[in-house]
């Protein structure tokens, strides 16, 4: 409807993946080249982790069209299928004639010997598993067999799983040990950061036909950043609503009314960890941590034969960690953001943590949320710290465009394995609100 308007050839907002729209800022080139080495030089089980709508779906689709020829690709688009179903998905995919009441052993073995024949052709084969997350235990089991499938030198079957962070938590637990150290690359699609969103909107109204000046003004940008946490699929969306809004009023900008108007229409649904902690002034953090604070309570309620607190939700998204830097606060900027003293101590904490903590090292992201009652902050901490080690449980401000938001982190751990096994060994008052690992350089970089 406004292709001609801006000047476009195309939609420039589509949510499908097109491969000629792929966005290589924001780390994704970096991971997209990273990936292709790792299945080039035999890196085993590869994993790459992100939120639903960051971009794991067009990652898959540019990755399998810019592997070399001599490398074939078998894509799993529906992993949530059993054991033994994944073995014949994979032989269908090899083209194999398989009859109806194949055994499963004779499957393995016309798929190993498949494989061999194509190594010995000069061909590598990579299997690329969509929504990872959602397959079972005893087809992860599968996978890490399947693994095993190798020449005297070479692997004759690579593995790249695509999932949310919900797979992290599946691999952590102690009956994916040995299936967990057989992934030798992690690669995680953070949300876009402001700066990025904007250079984002810029790529994709060009790559569609573009010629003219910067189209989304400062504030839309903001606002878009804010709106969609950072993630493609909702950037997206709210760009060619934008878009839409603008051309009605007969612009050819999109300003911060058309984008509110955007976000409006949208009526995204936030995700579970935003409706715990939503990103608005006022009370918001009094409400969540209140909640959250209840939730922490059902244990000892549990003990005491009370009744717990309701469970949350089933849908599960961790918190975005777009725009967030960690800023060592003296005690006048501490207090200016109406902090408690065990807050207070808190952001000390913190501050004498990051001098010394290198950026390898991983934390626990527990929340995120914009500021809000001090008093609630303090009984969530205090109550933190007896289901958790006081000591360990800190917190950080971060400045943004929105205001200042404040973020709970637990823990110090010299690998992401590591932190991830301490995610799934968290008490359920905190897991079932999925927390997850983190990097001090994240934190540091924001």
């Amino acid at each position: 409807m406004y292709l001609e308007h801006y000047g476009l050839d195309e939609p420039p907002f589509r949510i499908t993946p097109h491969v000629e729209f792929f966005f290589s800022g924001a780390n994704r080139g970096a991971t997209l080249q990273a990936l292709i080495y790792a299945i080039l030089h035999d890196e085993g089980i590869v994993k790459v982790s992100g939120e639903v709508g960051s971009g794991k779906t067009m990652l898959c689709r540019v990755l399998m069209e810019q592997l070399p020829k001599h490398v074939i690709t078998l894509f799993l688009a529906n992993p949530s299928l059993s054991r033994d179903d994944i073995l014949f998905a994979i032989a269908e995919e090899l083209q194999l004639p398989i009859s109806d009441g194949a055994r499963v052993s004779s499957v393995l073995k016309s798929v190993q010997d498949k494989l061999i024949e194509l190594y010995a052709g000069g061909h590598q084969v990579v299997v690329l598993i969509d929504e990872a997350h959602t397959m079972p235990r005893d087809t992860l089991e599968e996978i890490r067999l399947l693994s095993n499938l190798e020449s005297n030198r070479h692997k004759l079957l690579q593995l790249v799983l695509f999932g949310q962070p919900e797979l992290d938590a599946a691999l952590a637990r102690p009956d994916m040990r040995q299936l967990r150290e057989r992934i030798t690359q992690n690669f995680a699609l953070e949300p876009l950061r402001r700066p990025d969103v904007a250079a984002y909107l810029d790529f994709r109204m060009r790559a569609a036909g573009y010629r003219g000046p910067a189209v989304f003004t400062a504030p839309a940008v903001s606002e878009i950043a804010r709106a969609s946490l950072g993630l493609t699929r909702r950037i997206n969306i709210l760009g060619d609503k934008s878009l839409l809004a603008a051309y009605s009023d007969n612009a050819h900008e999109v300003g911060l009314a058309q984008a509110k108007a955007a976000v409006r229409d949208a009526g995204f649904a936030p995700p579970r960890w935003r409706r715990l902690l939503p990103w608005a002034a006022g009370g918001a953090l009094a409400a969540g941590l209140a909640a959250v604070a209840l939730s922490l309570g059902g244990n000892d309620a549990a003990r005491s034969g009370a009744p717990a607190a309701a469970a949350p939700p089933a849908a599960a998204a961790p918190a975005a960690a777009a725009d967030l830097a960690a800023l060592p606060p003296d005690r006048e900027e501490a207090e200016a953001v109406r902090l408690g003293p065990q807050a207070q101590e808190k952001l000390r904490q913190t501050q004498r943590w990051l001098a010394g903590v290198p950026d390898e090292h991983w934390f626990v992201q527990l929340l995120v949320a914009d500021e809000g009652d001090p008093v609630q902050l303090e009984g969530f901490l205090s109550k933190a710290g007896q289901t958790l080690d006081p000591a360990q449980v800190r917190i950080f401000l971060a400045h943004t465009e929105n205001g200042t938001r404040i973020g709970v982190i637990y823990g110090d751990y010299a690998t992401r394995d590591a932190a991830a096994q301490a995610v799934a060994a968290l008490p359920a008052g905190l897991s079932g609100w999925k927390p997850y690992p983190r990097q001090v350089r994240r934190l540091r970089n924001g």
